[in-house]
């Protein structure tokens, strides 16, 4: 294992890891390398190819965004969401783009991208990059994949912002669920004290702890912003034609009415109670979950969970553990993250977590897998009751499609974190009344649903040809 939690969960923006994100890496890798060979004053222009899923959904995916903003040297993790329109903008009122915040060059985006459906075959999320002199002569010319959750992979250079640093090895190594429950019993340890001592070989346990803990700030954030509780009201329409209107600032305000208790001068939603309705909390959990997902909608600051198109599920499994669970803590919140960033590694490792490569479940499966398990921790599961609840998370979102009207992550992809989440938390408390002795492995579901998105028709995996993508007339 030489993945790191930081890999499974960054910080980023909206409204793709693998459309937007991944693009946003890949273009900022290139400029990167037109640097360091010392061709990048020489560039007077750029020709850019998207492949596959790429070329059928990347308009919605606002996959040109993230490539403009890569080569200009922004990186997904420290650009201002609130800069990026002026930035857009400045590119279309100019037709210049300044590579590597240095060098102009006649930018025009009806004529520097082209699209092709045949994917390349290493992976239906592919780009091609080259940059020529102002004789036409080629300077550089290097293709990516995305391959979900904001991971790229380099075909003809190496992915810098990729690379492993040399590191003492991992003490607890593991592949798959089997070796991980393995080791935790060996040594006595739970998935969180065997994640955090692996992670102890790339840097101290006290930045560990800290990084984790501003990836939980970066999602209450989400939160609070897709809720209205952070500065000015957000748009009420999300971005990209469809007209969806967003709905998580008037459901908070719904929801604060009912609620017969607060916390005293808090900024985020309060601890509610009302007892005349049972199911209140999920409502909560819905809210939580659509906040997020409207905010990546409207290319806000999220983090991928893995993937930005179930961004909202974790955050809002996690908030209902903070607001819902008594005794709740820091050290708790650190657990969480890592046992669901452990549950997200076996996915990465063993199948994917691409909704173009394997559809839907992929990303809010997977999330709905590790959001399982990480609650599972913090109330006190048993490794093999975490293992159950992961296993159940996924088991019951076997052969989700990814299906996005018009290309765009809103219609079902809001709506469907919120189901997630509640279904993360239900998974949960059925391994919770178990033992953790269940007769579907994790390991073999895992299995189980790469081999389901093989078997899946590309229409039903981000291309936008099928399912509900054909069956709703935009409007």
């Amino acid at each position: 294992m030489a993945l790191s939690v930081f890999d499974i969960f960054k910080i980023g923006i909206g409204p793709s890891s693998s459309h937007t994100v991944g693009p946003m890496r890949a273009a900022r890798n290139f400029a990167r390398n037109l640097q360091d060979r010392q061709v990048l004053d020489k560039v007077a222009r750029l020709s850019i190819h998207l492949y596959g899923s790429l070329a059928e959904t990347g308009a919605g995916h606002r996959t040109d965004m993230g490539i403009m903003l890569g080569l200009m040297g922004e990186a997904p993790d420290t650009v201002d969401p609130a800069a990026i329109s002026g930035l857009m903008d400045q590119v279309t009122q100019t037709g210049q783009l300044r590579l590597w915040h240095r060098h102009s060059i006649a930018f025009d985006p009806k004529t520097v991208f082209s699209g092709r459906v045949q994917p390349l075959p290493e992976h239906p999320n592919g780009m091609r990059f080259i940059a020529l002199d102002a004789q036409g002569a080629p300077l550089l010319d290097e293709r990516y994949v995305s391959i979900g959750g904001g991971f790229i992979r380099a075909l003809d250079s190496i992915e810098t912002d990729e690379t492993v640093p040399e590191h003492e090895p991992m003490p607890y190594p593991f592949a798959h669920a089997n070796e991980l429950m393995a080791q935790c019993a060996r040594h006595n340890l739970t998935i969180a004290q065997l994640m955090m001592a692996n992670e102890a070989t790339l840097r101290p346990t006290t930045e560990v702890r800290a990084g984790v803990l501003r990836i939980a700030r970066v999602m209450d954030d989400a939160i609070d912003r897709g809720c209205g509780l952070q500065g000015s009201l957000p748009d009420a329409i999300l971005p990209g034609g469809l007209k969806v209107k967003r709905r998580a600032p008037a459901l908070y305000q719904e929801l604060l009415s009912k609620s017969r208790s607060r916390e005293p001068g808090s900024t985020r939603a309060p601890a509610p109670v009302n007892p005349d309705d049972v199911m209140f909390a999920m409502d909560w959990v819905n809210l939580y979950a659509m906040a997020v997902n409207e905010e990546n909608a409207a290319s806000g600051r999220v983090v991928t969970a893995p993937t930005n198109g179930a961004s909202g599920l974790l955050p809002a499994v996690l908030r209902y553990y903070r607001t819902f669970i008594p005794g709740w803590s820091e050290d708790g919140v650190v657990d969480f993250l890592l046992t669901a960033a452990a549950i997200g590694f076996l996915y990465k490792e063993n199948a994917s977590i691409s909704g173009a490569e394997v559809g839907c479940q992929g990303e809010v499966g997977v999330a709905c897998s590790m959001a399982a398990g990480g609650l599972t921790a913090v109330m006190g599961g048993t490794v093999a009751q975490i293992e159950n609840a992961a296993e159940i998370g996924m088991e019951h979102n076997l052969g989700l499609t990814c299906d996005p009207v018009g290309g765009l992550v809103q219609i079902p992809c809001i709506e469907r974190n919120a189901m997630g989440g509640n279904k993360a938390i239900n998974a949960s408390r059925l391994a919770m009344h178990g033992n953790g002795t269940h007769h579907v492995t994790l390991d073999m579901v895992i299995e189980t649903m790469r081999q389901t998105g093989a078997d899946m028709k590309s229409q039903y995996k981000e291309t936008s040809r099928g399912g509900l993508a054909v069956n709703v007339v935009e409007c």
